[in-house]
């Protein structure tokens, strides 16, 4: 009898706190089309910006909302009615109400007390609910604030009908091992609400931080396409969602063949070019150059691919360079049409290297092609 994986529930932010990327800006028509696709690809709540911007911000939210009938529409908040009020116009059936929780936010950013903070999001939070609305509390710079606090701002909500919390480390402060312990109490603490991971990556941790959040108890992962975001970024859609498919054995309902896709028009339309490294949807993820790598691959993929490349919508794809052994030659040219031996890729392989090296980069379809037939003309030549 097989177990049913766990299922985690996939909250993406692109349109809001992937839009906060310094410079970045969608036009109405891209945020539309990608939360199209975020829907289509099978996320289960999509953060689509904030409402109280008003104009064109407020006229392509409710675009989405009676655009989108398969996915939550979420509208962003701060803890005040006339916020939520502009949510209510554009017809979204979820909101996130965020406030501050550490010290540090409430006193120097706020001007204001941890007793306003509670009264804050107890109002908002019944306003919301008494319209009929799904509610996620954001506590904003969760990771530095006091966890006895935390738990009585979760808990507040929860009282004023609050049907989730989510957990912002804010600027990423946290690591895997704290991340965990931390999720692990609120979760003990606080059994009844279901927890979101909303990491952030200045130290280069927001996926690993929450992916440790999940293994502790949260159910719901906030993520952004290509991880854009504040300054670092947040954790990226691809990244968690293909770890918690094949490390973790978890569920998400996301169509992984459309991630590279999904990622190349976000790239686009942030104007943020994907890396060729990108984990997961980064072109070098399966393209090998290496001997001993190429001959790896060739013979099973299994040996230097986590996954194979159709389960993200890639391809592979054998590269001719300064690293590159006969196997690889010879593979690469039988593509191209050409009936090459071991014997003749071993002739070959020299000049293909110190080609490679005097371009400093690898070698083009043709120009392996014109090594290979000056190659068999000077055979002729000398025969």
């Amino acid at each position: 009898m097989t177990t049913a994986r766990k299922r985690i529930k996939i909250v993406d932010t692109t349109l809001r706190d992937g839009e906060q990327t310094a410079g970045v800006v969608f036009s109405n028509q891209e945020k539309i089309r990608l939360a199209r696709m975020l829907e289509d690809i099978g996320v289960d709540q999509i953060e689509v910006g904030i409402p109280a911007m008003g104009g064109a911000e407020k006229e392509s939210i409710r675009t989405i909302a009676q655009c989108c009938r398969r996915a939550s529409i979420m509208a962003w908040n701060r803890a005040v009615l006339s916020d939520l009020k502009h949510s209510l116009d554009c017809g979204v059936d979820a909101v996130a109400i965020s406030i501050a929780t550490s010290d540090l936010h409430i006193k120097n950013k706020l001007g204001k007390t941890r007793e306003w903070v509670l009264e804050s999001i107890a109002a908002a939070t019944e306003f919301a609910k008494k319209a009929g609305l799904y509610v996620s509390i954001n506590a904003e710079d969760a990771s530095r604030s006091d966890f006895d606090f935390l738990v009585q701002f979760a808990k507040t909500g929860l009282a004023a009908g609050a049907d989730r919390f989510r957990f912002c480390d804010t600027i990423g402060l946290l690591n895997p091992q704290s991340t965990y312990e931390r999720i692990q109490a609120l979760h003990q603490a606080l059994p009844d609400l279901p927890i979101e991971m909303h990491t952030h990556n200045d130290f280069g941790l927001a996926t690993a931080n929450a992916l440790a959040g999940v293994t502790a108890g949260a159910t719901y992962v906030g993520v952004t396409i290509n991880g854009l975001g504040e300054r670092a970024g947040n954790a990226p859609l691809e990244e968690v969602v293909m770890a918690l498919h094949y490390l973790y054995n978890y569920e998400t309902g996301v169509k992984t063949a459309k991630l590279k896709e999904l990622s190349e028009y976000a790239a686009m339309a942030s104007g943020r070019p994907l890396p060729v490294q990108k984990a997961i949807v980064g072109n070098n993820i399966f393209t090998h150059e290496s001997g001993i790598h190429v001959d790896g691959a060739l013979k099973d993929p299994r040996t230097y691919e986590a996954f194979a490349p159709e389960e993200v919508g890639l391809n592979r794809h054998i590269i001719i360079g300064k690293h590159s052994g006969t196997a690889a030659i010879i593979n690469k040219l039988h593509t191209l049409g050409f009936n090459i031996d071991e014997k003749t890729a071993r002739e070959l392989l020299p000049r293909v290297r110190e080609y490679a090296v005097d371009l400093k980069r690898s070698l083009t379809d043709p120009e392996l092609i014109g090594l290979y037939e000056d190659l068999m003309q000077e055979r002729k030549i000398s025969a």
